[in-house]
């Protein structure tokens, strides 16, 4: 089977047209996903640069894969030709370790992403290990679902693991790829949410996605001091900011969470996070019981990203337009 995907033969190059040959079915735990859409990542773009030293040539981005299964190995049993399909981040792990056996396959220490040990969905194929396949929910539309695979996920699990149930008080640190969504899935769970971001145009956004709040912090500054403090804080921006500001708005036993990192270490007082116990901790995407989780919980509470679609063909506009941070909230591909 060939497949005919988009691929950069360099560091930073364009992406031009690629093909590969699959020279045998599906075997084993293996599947084929005929793909339809795929979300663009800021990590896509980290790879196409060898940002993170990780990336190999021939390179075909693609991590927010959404299409519909065509062949399966002979140990797949939860999908079947025909069934409708999301693919992330994650392609494998060891599925032995106690941490795989907890089902946080995403904290393995062998796991594999998809883009770095193989090639990702801009493609009109994608070739991947069905048990990091995952059936959507029938009321996720395949134009805006992928985006779920990742950026979803990401701000889903740091939510949960942070300790977001309902009716809580939540922040959000931007309202972007990764915020707008953070803002969604927090107020349509019952949560109070308010957000912090640079403008005023974002804080109306905030306020249509259901934030109660939103305020606006100029680049640079300090947010204001806290009228009503916060359990929990998550930040989705990769600057740094005035971060001891930012914990006095959360309340003891409250919990700052990064799921975007800036490229400066983090510089705080520990006697402020002694006396009120608070905690600062880092959370990437989840495991395949979460993603479950997540999907189910977007159909059930219509989130959805908000996306721009283009054409496959048009991949490299459609990058420049994330990298010049043009895309209003998540970039998909159509095939």
């Amino acid at each position: 089977m060939k497949i005919n995907a988009w691929a950069a033969q360099e560091q930073r190059g364009r992406l031009e047209p690629f093909s590969y040959d699959l020279s045998t079915p599906p075997a084993g735990n293996d599947c084929v996903i005929k793909v339809k859409a795929c979300g663009i990542c800021r990590s896509d773009i980290h790879m196409l640069d060898n940002d993170w030293q990780l990336s190999s040539y021939p390179l075909v981005p693609g991590h927010e894969v959404v299409g519909e299964v065509l062949e399966v190995g002979e140990a797949v049993s939860h999908l079947r030709p025909g069934d409708r399909v999301g693919v992330g981040w994650q392609r494998a792990a060891c599925m032995a370790c106690s941490r795989c056996l907890a089902g946080d396959e995403n904290l393995c220490d062998q796991n594999e992403a998809l883009i770095v040990k193989g090639r990702g969905g801009f493609a009109d194929h994608l070739a991947v290990d069905a048990r990091f396949a995952f059936k959507l929910p029938d009321g996720l539309q395949t134009r805006s679902a992928g985006p779920l695979l990742c950026g979803g996920i990401t701000v889903y699990s740091a939510l949960h693991h942070a300790g977001m149930t309902s009716g809580g008080r939540i922040g959000v640190i931007g309202v972007g790829g990764l915020g707008h969504l953070a803002v969604l899935f927090a107020s349509r769970l019952g949560n109070r949410v308010t957000v912090f971001t640079t403008s005023a145009d974002k804080a109306e956004l905030a306020g249509q996605l259901g934030a109660d709040e939103a305020i606006v912090v100029p680049r640079g500054a300090a947010p204001p001091a806290p009228r009503q403090k916060l359990d929990l804080l998550l930040n989705t921006v990769p600057y740094p900011l005035d971060w001891a500001a930012y914990l006095e708005h959360l309340q003891p036993d409250g919990t700052l969470c990064f799921v975007a990192a800036p490229a400066e270490p983090l510089s705080v007082s520990i006697f402020p996070l002694l006396v009120r116990r608070q905690r600062i901790m880092g959370s990437p995407i989840g495991g395949r019981a979460m993603i479950d989780r997540m999907l189910r919980a977007a159909d059930r509470f219509g989130v959805a990203p908000l996306v721009e679609t283009f054409p496959l063909a048009q991949v490299n506009e459609a990058l420049q337009r994330v990298r010049d941070n043009r895309v209003r909230y998540r970039a998909v591909l159509e095939v």
